[in-house]
């Protein structure tokens, strides 16, 4: 049965008791989800249809008014973005800018995010539709949530979710995540070598955080009481407050001006038009079916080559991803809930549609996946899925782009650095205790209109690196060495970009915890091009592994070398037509 009916929410609200309320059909399309393509007990995702707008019919919005429509939805969640950054306390709230935020409509089907973090957004938009339905919502309430099984990602990634309500209804929700550096966990940064998820800080379930517009004082004392530091996470939620205030008054001004079924009226055409878009889009994959397979290094807890794998059917109804074949969960952090793999496939496909496709509900109605129950894209409570969101992620957009450039050769880059190479780090001395969480970029895949960046972000993560004064003005450490790998670009026609070197030397004791990838292998080339050089960690010059803690010294040096990108292209046709490595 569809979603939404005609003018409501279809179905009475549901518990989110367990994980399996999230672990089934997390979404359902116009109709159920294709028998032959989900069996009994396993899962599979597809973007549901958009409610239509009870009563008489409106008017259709024009070309002009739906794109002055789209453009409004996307200036709130930019400006809640504003907000949340100028209030945060958090270097990585602040100054790395790793949050995300977003609008829903009130079926919990996306209708528009900025341009901030895929992992976050894409997952949120497969878990909204459970937890608002879930909730008895009132006015001036805010459900707070970092459950990986009920609606989050990992447990650092905070999620304040506010319901918006016209003339005494409700319309919508306004939506934003947050990463912060402790949630918690036994190690500074929260994010471990963990093998739990118990070990991975303070698991919240969806509850509410506001009332009524009143702020529920146990349930924030109760999550700050777990940190390190109180006080600068206490900034960092109310920031995550504010934003959200702003969005609701913002989109009230937006929505109350058109009317509840005016507002629903132009949601069901912004889901129509993206959806066109997306199928235009889709059309230029020939029919077919392609398969890719990639490894992930190791899981920290001594199992290695952990295979991820993709079989893809494109048709003209659509595409559609299957991971049968894709290793169990396993002991260590990299498993990861079904969303955040929807987010990987989602992010994919999002960029092959032209630049103004709304990121809404209706862009992705083509696009389902499914994987087995219990796989390492689809674990189960009490997996460890700290690594899943960044490691994991990103490996599955290399194997969703791997089954591409089979057939769009020259639209496809090869792979990027593959890997967000975590660093997390600090210290619980008494009275000096500190906390710090950063992704590291590293060498963009080249593709046949060029060379890979150097020095970057890719896929996944779209944060910005902190400024070596503040790390030095904040932290006891200082910056010894940040700079491009020279010589780490994958070979080719065109050739890959370069990974970083970061060098930094501690002045006090700290504990570190490094989660990094593509440290075994390189990343792939594409159409014969040569794989980008693996990644190293070293401390003290002695190279450790890609997954571990380790208890620095003042004095003790850590390096980071990050993998480049993969090359484009033979480099013997390179010669033969003059073309420029880069």
């Amino acid at each position: 049965m569809p979603l939404c009916q005609p003018g409501s929410c279809a179905g009475e609200q549901r518990g989110l008791g367990s994980s399996a309320n999230l672990g089934g059909v997390i979404g359902r399309g116009g109709g159920e989800v294709a028998p032959e393509f989900c069996k009994v007990g396993e899962s599979c995702v597809t973007m549901p249809d958009a409610f239509q707008p009870g009563g008489k019919t409106p008017v259709p919005l024009d070309p002009i008014d739906l794109a002055l429509f789209s453009s409004r939805l996307d200036a709130v969640c930019d400006e809640m973005g504003v907000i949340l950054r100028q209030a945060a306390f958090s270097p990585n709230i602040r100054d790395r800018l790793d949050f995300s935020c977003a609008i829903f409509d009130r079926c919990g089907l996306l209708c528009a995010q900025a341009a901030h973090i895929p992992v976050h957004l894409g997952s949120m938009a497969y878990a909204m539709a459970d937890i608002v339905a879930a909730v008895d919502w009132r006015d001036g309430d805010m459900l707070v949530l970092n459950d990986p099984y009920l609606g989050g990602t990992h447990l650092p990634d905070v999620t304040l979710v506010a319901p918006l309500f016209i003339g005494g209804e409700l319309t919508a929700f306004v939506v934003n995540r947050a990463h912060h550096a402790d949630i918690g966990a036994s190690s500074p940064g929260s994010m471990p070598v963990s093998a739990s998820l118990e070990e991975e800080g303070v698991v919240i379930s969806p509850r509410h955080l506001i009332r009524a517009g009143v702020l529920d004082d146990a349930t924030l004392g109760g999550i700050l009481g777990a940190t390190r530091n109180p006080q600068d996470a206490r900034g960092d939620f109310l920031a995550q407050i504010g934003a959200n205030r702003v969005g609701v008054r913002r989109l009230t001004g937006l929505a109350g001006g058109m009317g509840r079924e005016g507002f629903d009226a132009a949601l069901a055409d912004l889901n129509a038009y993206g959806e066109r878009l997306a199928r235009a889009a889709l059309a230029r994959i020939p029919a077919g079916v392609y398969g890719f397979e990639d490894l992930m290094d190791d899981d920290g807890q001594g199992n290695r080559d952990i295979p991820i794998r993709l079989t893809m059917t494109v048709s003209p109804s659509g595409v559609r991803l299957d991971f049968t074949g894709t290793a169990d969960q396993v002991a260590g952090n990299i498993n990861c809930p079904l969303a955040v793999a929807a987010a990987a496939v989602l992010y994919v496909f999002r960029c092959l549609m032209p630049p103004q496709t709304p990121a809404c509900a209706g862009s992705f109605r083509p696009i389902s996946l499914h994987a087995p129950a219990g796989c390492l894209i689809n674990a189960r409570r009490p997996a460890a899925v700290a690594a899943g969101n960044v490691e994991t992620s990103t490996r599955l957009v290399d194997v969703v782009t791997g089954a591409l450039a089979q057939v769009l050769p020259d639209l496809i880059p090869a792979a990027s650095h593959g890997s967000m190479n975590n660093l997390a780090m600090g210290s619980r001395a008494q009275g000096r205790a500190w906390d710090y969480y950063e992704t590291i970029g590293g060498g963009m895949g080249a593709g046949a209109r060029g060379g890979g960046w150097s020095g970057v972000q890719t896929h996944m993560t779209n944060t910005l690196n902190t400024p070596v004064e503040v790390l030095e003005a904040r932290l006891p450490l200082r910056v010894l060495r940040y700079a491009l790998r020279q010589g780490s670009g994958g070979a080719g026609a065109r050739q890959g970009g370069e990974g970083l070197v970061r060098e930094l030397l501690f002045l006090a004791p700290t504990e570190a915890t490094l989660l990094t990838e593509r440290r075994r292998r390189g990343p792939w080339g594409c159409a014969g091009g040569e794989p980008g050089a693996r990644g190293r960690n070293l401390v003290n010059g002695r190279e450790v592994p890609g997954k571990t803690s380790v208890l620095l010294q003042p004095g003790d040096a850590l390096t980071i070398e990050t993998p480049g990108g993969g090359g484009w292209g033979r480099t013997t046709l390179a010669r033969g037509r003059g073309i420029r490595g880069s």
